[in-house]
């Protein structure tokens, strides 16, 4: 596709004229910070939307309450857009302030942007289906509402049951400092908990009869470290102490937990070291003569990027522009940058290898490159690239050095510099899937390319058959 798409300058009026109620519905779910499946308040928010824009919805997908599908159109090739709608802990921070000062102290807030996220990918699935209804066009357009993707891996367990089975593209967009494609691939990673059970017994008089939970923890913890020189350096594992085992030290402690996180820059490569985790766990219980249950929570695929379908995204890009941003969005940006360290700045540049540049919103949009970058962190849409070609935007929503996941992300979340962001976002999302509806030459071209980078390897989801979505809210990505 190119920028010369007569079929462009409609479609982004049909975004134009419904910002303002997709602005709002961005709001509302900042309003109602909710984290990892419990977006109750969030969902009903999205649905309501959906609803009101003639979508036939389908809810409780794979199983979870707040996971649900709006689908429009008919005959053709299914376009998904992919939403999220959950909160981080810890984050409350009024919105517009540039000084740390939270709504209440220790409550949720929207420092990854997903109040956005779901806002802009919902805004431009509902201009993909006007513009089938305006046009005539045979095709369907799907809005995936997918919680949890902060550690819950939702979209994983939606992959699982088979929810995205028949689709031919998949689309969606984070919230970012600059606008553009994403190009880099993501970890695989898994959640999982071990268990320990020993026998208590009086520390001080009969401490022969103990079998300590907690010493089978800090072993394995031991254990795991050693393992780091004699595994894969791109690699990473981490863990925490969900359960020392009480408070009282003269007590053997007969119960202790600790989750591990474990990533790999690729699946096979993940549930391979995944494996030799668990063997270290049966090391430290055979060591404490304890008993170890392993329970995965939740586990994500890395990402498959896509070269067909980015081409054609930064093609749209370069004819969208950089979000219209005002004097008092620069003004704002300016204030929330002063509460930035010189390495926040200088991190948000380093990471889409660029030159620092002392401006305080992006005003370009991010050139193509061709190396086979990696982020740091991991995402579930990853199981959704390993099934259906995806492709992803970056919006500039953000402060150029704002960091995700902090307060400075909830602060600017209501702001008419995100708004702005959001739209360019759902302009440039909504455009790839015209592009992926009208070209069937696309569609085989990504599909190829998919095949391609699977290397023949066949998906292999990394949550066990019996798993279930978890619902409560986990920790950090």
């Amino acid at each position: 596709m190119r920028t010369g798409n007569s079929n462009l300058p409609l479609i982004w009026d049909l975004i134009d004229r419904k910002t303002e109620i997709f602005t709002e519905l961005s709001d509302r779910v900042w309003e109602t910070p909710e984290t990892c499946y419990m977006e109750k308040l969030s969902a009903a928010a999205h649905r309501e939307m959906l609803e009101a824009q003639g979508f036939a919805i389908t809810e409780n997908v794979a199983d979870i309450p707040t996971a649900l599908i709006g689908e429009a159109g008919k005959g053709g090739p299914i376009i998904a857009f992919l939403g999220e709608y959950d909160a981080l802990a810890g984050l409350s921070q009024k919105a517009g302030l540039t000084g740390h000062e939270p709504i209440v102290a220790g409550a949720n807030g929207h420092g990854c942007g997903h109040n956005l996220l779901g806002s802009a990918s919902l805004l431009a699935a509902t201009a993909l289906k006007d513009w089938l209804e305006e046009t005539g066009t045979p095709g369907r357009v799907r809005y995936y509402g997918c919680p949890a993707e902060e550690g819950g891996a939702a979209k994983a367990f939606m992959v699982r049951a088979g929810a995205f089975e028949d689709v031919d593209i998949a689309i969606s967009w984070h919230p970012s400092n600059f606008a553009g494609v994403q190009r880099e691939t993501s970890l695989a990673n898994c959640r999982i908990d071990f268990s320990f059970t020993g026998r208590a017994a009086h520390a001080a008089a009969v401490p022969e009869l103990g079998r300590s939970a907690l010493d089978a923890v800090e072993l394995m913890n031991v254990g795991v470290n050693y393992m780091r020189e004699h595994m894969p350096s791109d690699c990473r594992i981490h863990y925490a102490v969900l359960d020392a085992g009480g408070i009282s030290p003269n007590v053997v402690q007969a119960y202790a937990k600790v989750r591990y996180v474990v990533r790999a820059p690729e699946l096979p490569g993940l549930l391979s070291l995944i494996e030799r985790v668990k063997k270290v766990a049966e090391g430290a219980a055979l060591m404490t003569e304890t008993k170890v249950e392993s329970t995965i929570l939740a586990g994500v695929s890395n990402l498959i990027v896509n070269t067909p379908l980015m081409d054609v995204m930064q093609d749209v890009w370069d004819s969208i522009g950089p979000p219209p941003f005002e004097e008092e969005d620069r003004a704002f940006a300016e204030k929330i940058r002063a509460t930035l360290t010189p390495q926040d700045i200088s991190a948000s540049w380093n990471q889409e290898r660029l030159e620092e540049r002392d401006v305080p919103l992006a005003d370009f949009i991010l050139p193509p490159h061709n190396e086979n970058r990696q982020m740091g962190g991991s995402t579930d849409v990853g199981d959704v690239s390993w099934v259906v070609p995806t492709v992803q935007a970056y919006g500039a929503t953000l402060a150029v050095g704002t960091q995700l996941h902090t307060w400075q992300v909830v602060a600017q979340g209501k702001s008419p510099l995100a708004h702005k962001g959001m739209i360019s976002a759902a302009k440039a999302m909504a455009a790839t899937g015209l592009a992926a509806i009208e070209s069937e030459q696309l569609r085989e071209a990504a599909w190829a390319d998919l095949k391609k980078r699977r290397k023949g390897q066949v998906y292999t989801s990394p949550i066990p058959p019996g798993a279930e979505p978890p619902v409560a809210a986990m920790t950090v990505k």
